[in-house]
């Protein structure tokens, strides 16, 4: 019943309906269960829904959307997505002895994301050895014991990558950091690099801190939410009940997106009568239909629009007592503003009339409370950093910080990412907290900034990293520039992986390689003290347990607490005085710790034990700017928009609807049509016209980048949609090829997958197959 797929799919099963306009309802009921039981029983499946996103229960391992306060929220505190995330984790199949030995890692770089998943979860270490194309068991004692001496051999700490996924829990990501800087590195990339870099540094030079200020209770009361490159529908469906929420209470919502997306044109509240066979709810008021790259001109123009509105209505408009006294270059940025804003090149750049912008402009005139939500739509641009500057200099004008129903919200895809950021899981840790760690674990850390996601892959590459360390998720297909990541990775001494579940990740060896399974956020955590759980921190700062419920899928799993400690203990003996031994054997040790090193973790253990935790403080929310200037900083940002050479399309990658991160769940995308097929580029219809492509006609996608070098994905159906004209539109991690390793967000160095220029090649017959970096089975 729970078999995993023998095969990758035959010929080419592409078939495109009409895209959906709404979303949820009756059908995202049947198909989490369907997943879900397909993976496992109906008694485990039980089991894992009834406790998901519960108070003793354990927090969804997809994404970090907020849960309502404890006796607010219901049974069923999940989504589609959310369903077939748990069970996936929670799948009966699994990964025997029998299956590497029938498997060279040869053969398994040629199956796909979804085959490898498929294959169900990690039972035991394994190892390649040089030279060989096979994993085999190992012993955990045998396993750790490479592992630390590779580490301990090589010529410098700064030889070692230490990555994180968000799945990770807030305890491993502090054990994580804390082994790394006490072994002597900053060298700490996480997937925070890829995605919301961007957001975090704008936030922390324009209002002092890194994280957005707003709550779950702030969402329902606002008079205006604006929703900038994202899709709730599918990236954070629970999202689209606060929406909901919203809007009964009076709310107004503006979607700017370069793509119509089902789940903000609609949404059908499957727990409710009437979102199953009801009508639902419109959730956007207004859609722009803006180009891709086209934010920072909508903000610029919408912040003119009002200071304009301030100059014919004086102190009608902007909020001039909060600026006065808590904000500092405000007469600058105006200056700015007025001389570089040119209507021509605003519409050029948005694709959008200037009375479709002064329309918003009076929305927000007729609100007193406003918030801009965003996500990578907005953070994977050249630009990303000066367009969310210019969202903050949006709000900060009408006051609309620090305020209920106010302010900046960075929606976080995955599960406890702005956790492990808490926890010091970043390449560059300010020195306060450096200094806290000092103090309580009596060793100097080290000060020296480490590398990101993209420079540990340029320090792979030149061979000035030697061992790399993956504490859970797939490194190489969350990365840009796929064949150079991959080279970079089998360029290593040593290849290591904390994991659940096969990826790619586990096939794009080093000369030796370790795969190391460990518990799921789904399981039971059982140490010598007794039962253990773990905590995350969601999107709104909210911090709470998460308790496993299921046996573990294999007796030889250990967590990623004992994983980590165990090796630390090898590695670095009694160079620092830290009892590894005890976070093992009792997490409660872990979390006095934090408390002593976090800033608001005191008391730590009694306040996470409250039924749904606490929330972290935010300056912001208590009237404080930690910035320099001690006030929230106005900033001056130039016009920037993303152009392509005649013949060309700007294209974004996304994810699909049944996929969850960088994993496709089946090759479908039913809220934009497609079944049977992933290797599609939305085209909108005119382009189509333009290019001379038909519907369905078969292209290579060709990057267009400054260094001259063509990067291809092979073997797309071209799929008209209503994309915004001269864009275009394709599922990652498939097209992470086409990204550049140099293209990056100036300030935080996030890849720009948001804004590649492409263009679309015919295929020809006869034309030979480009061998496929990402791993992807030929059409």
């Amino acid at each position: 019943m729970h078999k995993p797929p023998n095969e990758e799919p035959g010929d080419d099963r592409l078939e495109v309906t009409p895209p959906k306009t709404w979303a949820a309802g009756a059908p995202a009921v049947y198909h989490a269960m369907k997943y879900s039981l397909d993976q496992t029983s109906v008694r485990r499946t039980g089991l894992t829904l009834l406790n998901l996103n519960q108070v003793r229960g354990f927090d969804c391992p997809g994404c970090a959307w907020p849960e309502p306060e404890p006796g607010h929220r219901p049974v069923n505190e999940y989504c589609e997505n959310g369903a077939k995330h748990t069970n996936d984790e929670a799948t009966s199949r699994r990964v025997t002895d029998d299956f590497f030995r029938r498997h060279p890692i040869s053969e398994l770089a040629g199956k796909s994301d979804r085959w490898l998943n498929q294959q169900g979860r990690l039972t035991r270490p394994v190892v390649k050895r040089p030279g060989s194309d096979h994993y085999e068991p190992i012993s955990w004692s045998a396993a750790l014991d490479l592992l630390a001496d590779e580490l301990k051999a090589l010529d410098s700490p700064n030889e070692a990558v230490f990555y994180t996924s968000g799945r990770a829990s807030n305890e491993a990501a502090f054990v994580l950091q804390l082994f790394a800087r006490a072994f002597g590195t900053n060298n700490l990339p996480d997937c925070s690099n890829m995605c919301h870099e961007s957001s975090g540094t704008a936030l922390n030079e324009t209002l002092g801190t890194g994280k957005g200020d707003v709550s779950l209770r702030d969402i329902h009361h606002a008079d205006l939410i604006l929703t900038v490159g994202q899709n709730p529908g599918t990236n954070h469906p629970r999202m689209l009940t606060a929406l909901e929420n919203c809007k009964r209470r009076g709310g107004r919502i503006v979607a700017v997106n370069p793509l119509p997306e089902a789940g903000l044109v609609r949404f059908k509240q499957p727990q409710r009568p009437r979102g199953v066979i009801g009508r639902g709810t419109q959730i956007a008021d207004r859609f722009l239909h803006i180009r891709i790259g086209g934010d920072l001109a909508l903000f610029q123009a919408l912040n003119l629009l009002l200071l304009e509105a301030e100059e014919a209505a004086p102190g009608t408009v902007l909020d001039r007592g909060f600026i006065d006294a808590h904000t500092q270059g405000f007469e600058e940025f105006a200056r700015h503003l007025r001389a570089t804003v040119s209507w021509p090149e605003v519409e050029e750049a948005t694709g959008l009339a200037r009375t479709q912008i002064e329309e918003v402009r009076d929305m927000v005139l007729d609100s007193e409370r406003v918030i801009v939500c965003w996500a990578m739509g907005l953070t994977q641009h050249k630009h990303g950093v000066p367009t969310i500057r210019e969202v903050v200099n949006f709000l900060l004008l009408r006051g609309n910080v620090g305020r209920p129903g106010t302010g900046a919200c960075p929606v976080r895809g995955h599960s406890n990412v702005q956790g492990d950021r808490t926890m010091g899981i970043w390449e560059q840790m300010p020195d306060h907290f450096l200094d806290a760690l000092a103090r309580e674990f009596h060793f100097e850390p080290p000060r020296e900034h480490g590398w990101d996601s993209v420079n540990a892959i340029r320090a792979m590459r030149d061979g000035r990293a030697k061992v790399f360390l993956g504490l859970a998720g797939n490194f190489v297909r969350a990365v840009p520039d796929s064949e150079v990541s991959e080279a970079a990775m089998r360029n290593c001494r040593l290849t290591a992986h904390i994991s659940t579940k096969l990826n790619r990740s586990h096939v794009v060896c080093g000369e030796s390689a370790l795969i190391l399974p460990t518990l799921g956020r789904t399981e039971r955590d059982v140490q010598v003290t007794g039962e253990q759980f773990v905590t995350v921190e969601d999107s709104m700062s909210q911090v709470h347990a998460s308790h496993g419920v299921l046996e573990p899928a294999s007796k030889h799993l250990l967590s990623e607490v004992a994983i980590l400690s165990r090796l630390a203990r090898r590695t670095l003996g009694d160079k620092v005085p830290v009892r590894w031994e005890r976070f093992e054997a009792d997490y409660d040790c872990v979390r006095d710790h934090i408390s002593r090193v976090v800033p608001g973790f005191e008391d730590f253990n009694t306040r996470v034990r409250r039924p749904g935790g606490f929330g972290l403080p935010n300056p912001v929310n208590e009237g404080v700017f930690p910035t320099p200037a001690g006030k929230a900083l106005f900033s001056r940002n130039d016009f920037e928009a993303l152009t392509a050479p005649p013949g060309h399309l700007i294209l974004q990658s996304l994810r699909s609807h049944d996929q969850w991160n960088t994993v496709p769940y089946t090759d479908d995308d039913r809220y934009r049509g497609i079944h049977g097929s992933r290797r599609v580029v939305f085209v909108n219809w005119y382009d189509m016209r333009e290019l001379g492509l038909e519907e369905g006609a078969p292209v290579d996608l060709v990057g267009v980048w400054k260094d001259g070098v063509e990067r291809r994905a092979d073997d797309f159906r071209v799929v008209g949609y209503p994309t915004s004209r001269g864009c275009a539109a394709a599922y990652y991690p498939e097209t992470n090829v086409l990204v550049p390793l140099d293209s990056v967000a100036s300030f935080s160095n996030t890849p720009t997958s948001k804004g590649i220029v492409v263009r679309l090649e015919p295929r020809r017959e006869g034309r030979t197959t480009a061998p496929r970096a990402e791993g992807e089975p030929s059409p």
